[in-house]
């Protein structure tokens, strides 16, 4: 399958795509050699560190990923955060520090609150019911890491890529479009402003994938932002409940035909491409890869997590290895130093 990556230079430097053979300054991306296998550190580095910090991307550059994901929330200002969810609850202090600002489902909203707010908080381990979702991650409640800005994370990669003569990329999740319409925001606009302040609208800093479980988000940014880098369409699952889009119909021969019209390829859940393992031991697929496959879509696998394998699986390097000859062209991983 054909991929889609720009680099250009990094302040005068010429620098390489990660992993390539050949470097082309100023080529347009569908000329460039890159990877043949894309490791793409989820939230960075966060099987080590709290996602999506400083200190997480970081080391997701030190180890040597291919991309970093930034998720995308916005501030009640219209700043554009890196944070998953659109809830503080789970991964900040925001009841200790704000106790009283919650809505009335008892909920604290990224968007109920300022940058400078933002700013007072620290980001701590994914918790659920006060308990840590993985339990052997790091989970230090005395060192402080505070919630970013889309800028900050890019400067900072931008910077490393310039330090260490590196070129790796950025791959920015579009979260909840239509839930930030409902607030009156426009979260596809504020996010574009910032890559085009740093250099995204005319040249290509880093390479670059944009990504966004809402198909017309996508369109939106062919048609109205003119965007030629590569788009990838997230399929997500019915039964999460998060949206009317149905996610059975998009993973369909004919759904994803219709993906492959706006898209260069799909971000598919572990669990949709791998169904199971034999009693020899053997991976066993689901037909979507070959439908994507035929359809000339790229695939990149969310999650791999070496502390939360499938059934079966033995270890982290043996399912990336798998999804690897099975022709998927990307993984997201947890542990990006995992092969």
């Amino acid at each position: 399958m054909n991929r889609f990556i720009i680099c250009t230079l990094l302040s005068g430097l010429a620098v390489a795509a990660p992993k390539a053979q050949e470097t082309l300054p100023d080529a347009p991306f569908h000329d460039l050699k890159v990877p043949e296998f894309l490791d793409i550190a989820h939230r960075g580095a966060s099987g080590y560190l709290p996602e999506h910090t400083q200190a997480s991307t970081v080391m997701a550059h030190a180890l040597g990923a291919d991309f970093i994901e930034q998720d995308i929330q916005l501030t009640r200002d219209g700043v554009p955060v890196v944070l998953h969810d659109e809830k503080l609850d789970h991964v900040t202090n925001v009841s200790e520090v704000f106790p009283e600002k919650h809505r009335p489902d008892g909920k604290y909203y990224v968007v109920d609150f300022s940058l400078d707010e933002l700013k007072r908080l620290t980001v701590v381990a994914r918790h659920k019911d006060y308990e840590l979702v993985y339990p052997k991650r790091f989970a230090q409640p005395d060192v402080r890491f505070p919630i970013q800005t889309l800028d900050e994370h890019i400067k900072l990669i931008h910077e490393l890529n310039r330090v260490r003569e590196m070129s790796t990329g950025i791959y920015v999740e579009l979260k909840s479009s239509r839930w930030y319409q409902q607030q009156g925001y426009d979260i596809t606009s504020a996010v574009m402003s910032v890559l085009a302040r740093n250099g995204y609208s005319d040249k290509r800093p880093t390479p670059i994938y944009l990504q966004s479980f809402d198909p017309e988000v996508l369109r939106r940014l062919k048609r109205e932002f003119n965007w030629d880098a590569p788009l990838i369409q997230l399929v997500g699952d019915n039964e999460w409940g998060a949206t009317d889009i149905d996610y059975s119909a998009m993973r369909s021969s004919a759904g994803l035909e219709s993906v492959k019209s706006y898209a260069e390829g799909v971000g598919l859940w572990l669990n949709h491409v791998l169904e199971g393992v034999s009693e020899n031991g053997e991976p066993q697929w689901s037909d979507v890869l070959d439908s994507a496959e035929e359809k000339g879509l790229d695939v990149h696998v969310y999650t791999l997590r070496a502390d939360d394998l499938p059934d079966g699986v033995k270890s982290h390097g043996q399912l990336r290895q798998w999804l690897k000859q099975a022709g998927v062209e990307g993984v997201f991983t947890d542990f990006p130093d995992k092969k």
